[in-house]
């Protein structure tokens, strides 16, 4: 409300490819600053798409806050992985609070973990090689499409 200088979604890459943790793409790259996002998890999905000539696979995280914002990880990397285990352990009466995530640097220059907090507290959810994503995917869709906004 009132004027500003950003208007519509605004999306967010997360991966350590820029040497940033975070950065928005507008034909050059721009390092996101922030250290966390906290808005409402309005949707989480998959999304097909071309990159460098190859098909692969997007999870897009959408949080409503001053602004749309958008997070966009590769389907298999640990920040997505930790995202999904995070918000599949929350509840519904969780996910109507915001969330924070905050994307945390690995010792390995190219890995992305991701934080997620509800209100101060940090949400623990751990998974290994043995963890179903594809059911943990089903459930975190569900659990967040399941919200009457």
């Amino acid at each position: 409300m009132g004027l500003h200088n950003d208007a519509g979604i605004c999306k967010i890459y997360c991966n350590r490819q820029h040497k940033c943790l975070w950065y928005t793409f507008d034909g050059e790259v721009h390092a996101v600053t922030a250290k966390a996002l906290t808005g409402y998890l309005r949707e989480l999905k998959f999304e097909k798409c071309d990159r460098r000539g190859k098909e692969v696979y997007k999870l897009l995280a959408t949080l409503e806050a001053d602004r749309l914002y958008v997070l966009e990880s590769g389907h298999d990397t640990h920040f997505a992985k930790g995202l999904m285990s995070a918000v599949a352990s929350l509840t519904p009466q969780q996910l109507q609070q915001p969330i924070t995530i905050q994307p945390q640097p690995g010792t390995d220059d190219k890995v992305l973990f991701c934080r997620v907090f509800v209100g101060a507290e940090l949400v623990m959810a751990h998974y290994d090689e043995r963890t179903d994503f594809r059911a943990v995917a089903k459930r975190v869709i569900a659990l967040v499409k399941g919200h009457d906004w």
